[in-house]
């Protein structure tokens, strides 16, 4: 008998605004992410970035810890 697996699904992409207001930041701060190298955007659509939520909310995590050590 096969075990029940569910299908993977793809990554959902948001735009940079909707990604910073889903982590409760400015857009500019997603875009300060991606020019530090923190983030990384996964796809475009036309000349907006996209990007996976999962890595939106892992570096607000790491700036967040970030904030943390330097205190």
């Amino acid at each position: 008998m096969t075990a029940y697996r569910p299908m993977a699904r793809p990554p959902t992409l948001v735009p940079g605004p909707l990604a910073a207001r889903e982590v409760g930041v400015a857009p500019a701060t997603i875009r300060k992410w991606v020019q530090l190298g923190r983030l990384q955007a996964a796809g475009r659509a036309g000349r907006a970035q996209l990007f996976r939520l999962e890595d939106v909310f892992a570096a607000e995590r790491a700036a967040r810890g970030a904030g943390r050590r330097t205190r």
